[in-house]
């Protein structure tokens, strides 16, 4: 395995400052000098690396798309059957415990409210929904196959699922101490459980 250059490995830690910069006071406040506080950096080689703070932004939002999918990988790596999977990405996604992170979800929500106003940033954060989509409506279809239940509604279901996603990362960022711990993979699973067994069975 090839190790990262120096330009590769500072632009990583830059990304990796503006995602804790915006976890903790927002994109607002993320300032150039914000994020090279949190780098150990000068501002000078934040300019260096990096045009803006939006070309940092749009990095972080391919950095978080790509950590989604290998989180998902490791959780699925012992899974056996299609529930077995799905299971897996859902946990991947909301379950607590190790390699969870308070600060990567309320980035990711903070990068959706960047991503209605910028449209460079919209156009890097729908890449990153589609491929949520896409994988999510492969691992349904694939259950409600195994179940002998029509697969036209996996789509549908995929779209149920994110949306679910996305409000439980809004709820854990802003309403923490409201929200029953540890509630959202569970209630995920059981929601889609239900939804796969209320769709029809295929016709023979």
């Amino acid at each position: 395995m090839s190790r990262k250059s120096n330009t590769e490995q500072r632009r990583t830690e830059i990304v990796g400052a503006l995602l804790a910069a915006i976890a903790e006071n927002g994109y607002e406040k993320a300032t150039i000098h914000a994020i090279a506080a949190k780098a150990g950096l000068t501002p000078g080689l934040i300019h260096y690396h990096f045009q803006s703070k939006k070309e940092i932004l749009i990095d972080l939002v391919k950095t978080l798309a790509n950590y989604s999918c290998e989180r998902y990988l490791q959780f699925a790596a012992p899974a056996a059957t299609p529930r077995e999977k799905l299971r897996a990405y859902i946990d991947a996604r909301l379950a607590k415990g190790s390699g969870a992170s308070a600060a990567t979800v309320a980035a990711w929500v903070m990068i959706g409210a960047e991503a209605v106003r910028q449209p460079e940033v919209r156009e890097v954060y729908q890449e990153a929904v589609a491929a949520e989509l896409a994988l999510s409506r492969e691992l349904l279809a694939a259950c409600l196959a195994e179940q002998g239940k029509k697969t036209r509604g996996a789509a549908q279901l995929a779209a149920a699922l994110l949306a679910f996603m996305e409000g439980a990362f809004q709820l854990a960022s802003a309403a923490a101490d409201v929200m029953p711990q540890g509630y959202a993979a569970a209630t995920a699973a059981q929601l889609m459980e239900r939804f796969i067994d209320a769709e029809p069975a295929a016709r023979k």
